[in-house]
């Protein structure tokens, strides 16, 4: 279930996150969060890394791609220098 409140914004432009939200969603200090905003909707998402199991089945799953793809080390190497403007 959802925790609904009410907030302003202040005139530096800063929003208080109601404690009753804070506490349900775990919220701390120093959370980063990314920020939408479209017509009269505002949206903010928590940032946050993955945990170990999610990193490695995130590598798994890139290894499996890069596999499938054929690539070589050498090919992602290249790549990465293109992006970095070294190629």
């Amino acid at each position: 279930m959802s925790t609904v409140s009410t907030t302003r914004m202040s005139s530096k432009g800063q929003v208080v996150i109601p404690e009753e939200v804070r506490n349900s969603l775990h919220l701390e200090c120093g959370t980063q969060f990314i920020v939408m905003g479209e017509k009269d909707v505002i949206i903010l998402k928590t940032i946050a890394p993955p945990s170990m199991s999610e990193f490695d089945g995130i590598v798994r799953r890139a290894r499996g791609q890069a596999k499938a793809a054929s690539l070589k080390p050498s090919d992602i190497a290249r790549a990465i220098a293109k992006v970095r403007g070294h190629a």
